[in-house]
């Protein structure tokens, strides 16, 4: 009788330690690349936002910024019957029929970095994309003193939020500062430390008047400083971007980057994981509540966009701050 009693105990524990890992949250993020500072900050994030609240999430990170290959993890996470997936798209539109997919089979996504994405529940901000762009051109006219020619990179000419960003400053710079001049089109090689250091080259060569390079993408402001330090032209052209605190740090102290502003990467991979926790509990998200890590944010329903306020300087007295923090 009391092996049976013991049997029965076994197996009912052995039910409900089943049943509470068939309940954990599973959740996988698809980033645009792997290896770099930006999204290794991004996944520690995760991790320890997930530690904290008892989910399974991790981060996928693609050998090279191609979206074919954010596809292929995506159908993979598809496969493992994940509760919910983010991604940081490369090419919003080319994820479109996968995100749909997923979405038919019952999972919910979350998307950064991509605002209006079809086929996701949710995108998130951290700063509002018209404003993080205007910044950074004010911080561009300041270096140049309102007059000049200048380039502007993005990390790919088919990431909408990059676009957004250099829409908005460009707009910027032609209602405030008139003397200045875009010298040609947007260069999509801001992901490329290589494509943005051959770039500035070339620009500096065809421009040696050129007096500024507005650079997003993680690696487009790190090459754009390069460039312009080996060149010695670090008081002719100013560079101003976003980029990981740590790979840029010297360049800045040095006067290749004159500053620029970002948003915490190890925040948006928090952000991430509490935003999924929020939807598996089927927490409502409104306009003008806090969520920790975006502050009072906005939503558009219609979009299915979430706006945070929360944006760092990327200026000497900022870095060592977070460079401490291991970004």
């Amino acid at each position: 009788m009391k092996k049976h009693l013991i049997a029965c105990s076994l197996l009912a524990l052995f039910a409900a330690t089943g049943a509470q890992a068939a309940d954990k949250l599973r959740m996988g993020v698809v980033v645009k690349i792997g290896g770099i500072p930006w999204f290794n900050a991004m996944e520690t994030g995760i991790k320890s936002e997930a530690a904290k609240r008892g989910i399974d999430a991790w981060m996928v990170g693609p050998t090279a910024a191609d979206p074919a290959l954010q596809v292929r993890a995506i159908e993979d996470l598809i496969a493992q019957k994940v509760d919910i997936i983010g991604v940081v798209p490369n090419d919003p539109k080319v994820l479109e029929p996968v995100l749909k997919r997923a979405r038919a089979a019952g999972i919910q996504v979350i998307t950064h970095e991509s605002p209006g994405q079809k086929d996701a529940n949710w995108d998130f901000e951290l700063v509002d994309a018209p404003t993080h762009g205007i910044n950074h051109m004010k911080a561009l006219a300041k270096c140049m003193h309102e007059e000049g020619k200048y380039a502007m990179y993005v990390g790919s000419l088919t990431v909408p939020l990059h676009q957004e960003w250099t829409d908005a400053a460009l707009n910027y710079q032609k209602q405030h500062y008139p003397k200045m001049q875009l010298v040609t089109d947007k260069f999509g090689v801001g992901e490329s430390l290589d494509d943005s250091i051959r770039t500035t080259n070339e620009l500096m060569s065809k421009y040696p008047d050129l007096k500024g390079i507005m650079a997003f993408g993680s690696q487009g402001p790190i090459g754009a400083g390069r460039a312009v330090m080996n060149r010695n032209k670090i008081d002719q052209v100013c560079v101003v971007g976003a980029f990981s605190p740590g790979q840029g740090a010297s360049l800045v102290q040095r006067g290749a980057i004159k500053g620029g502003y970002i948003w915490n990467p190890e925040t948006a991979g928090e952000v991430f994981v509490r935003l999924a926790d929020m939807m598996q509990k089927k927490e409502p998200i409104t306009d003008g509540m806090t969520i920790e890590g975006l502050g009072k944010v906005k939503v558009d329903e219609a979009t299915h966009t979430i706006l945070g306020n929360n944006s760092e300087s990327l200026d000497k007295a900022n870095l060592p701050k977070l460079v401490k923090m291991g970004l």
